[in-house]
């Protein structure tokens, strides 16, 4: 089957590089896997932040340009300084990128032109199950909403909440994650 000529950049993202991976990984399924990494420090109070500098992909470590540095704080009523998201909206914040980013993305590989594409997100949490106060409660998100409003090519919505679907974020949310939890005493 001929392969259709692709475009340098659809909906913002560079074809070229992207195919040229796609096309890599099904030759050598094994440069699919990736880790990325996160090293957090507490700043003092609620406040921590997140450093992010490299992750591995493709059979070999990548550097950003730059560190990217991520800080987390609580509302004053849990006790921070709000100088800072808290750690469930940088969770709702990762969601929304990575949905957007898959929707986009997969919209480019297929043709569908988009001009705008806007989401809201809200999460729902007991703080009695954070704070201790009631061992029934659950402890983080029971449920979180998104909407999207997207602009561009008349295309089935369901079709674009397929594309959006590819998410790894959605899909760790949605599936079981195993999270290995050590804690070393200096």
């Amino acid at each position: 089957m001929a392969q259709e000529h692709i475009t340098d950049v659809s909906n913002g993202i560079h074809m070229e590089p992207l195919h040229e991976t796609v096309e890599a990984m099904r030759e050598k399924p094994e440069l699919g896997k990736c880790t990325f990494f996160a090293r957090n420090k507490w700043v003092g109070g609620c406040r921590n932040q997140t450093a992010i500098s490299d992750y591995y992909c493709c059979e070999q470590r990548w550097s950003h340009p730059e560190t990217f540095r991520l800080d987390c704080d609580e509302p004053l009523s849990l006790g921070g300084e709000q100088s800072a998201p808290n750690p469930v909206e940088h969770l709702l914040n990762a969601l929304a990128g990575c949905l957007t980013t898959a929707l986009v993305a997969h919209a480019a590989v297929r043709g569908i032109h988009l001009e705008e594409v806007e989401s809201e997100l809200e999460g729902d949490i007991d703080l009695r199950g954070f704070l201790g106060l009631d061992p029934r409660a659950p402890k983080g998100y029971t449920s979180i909403r998104v909407k999207f409003r997207v602009k561009g090519d008349q295309r089935d919505a369901e079709q674009l909440k397929k594309l959006a679907e590819f998410s790894p974020v959605y899909n760790t949310l949605i599936h079981s994650t195993h999270v290995d939890l050590d804690i070393e005493t200096l």
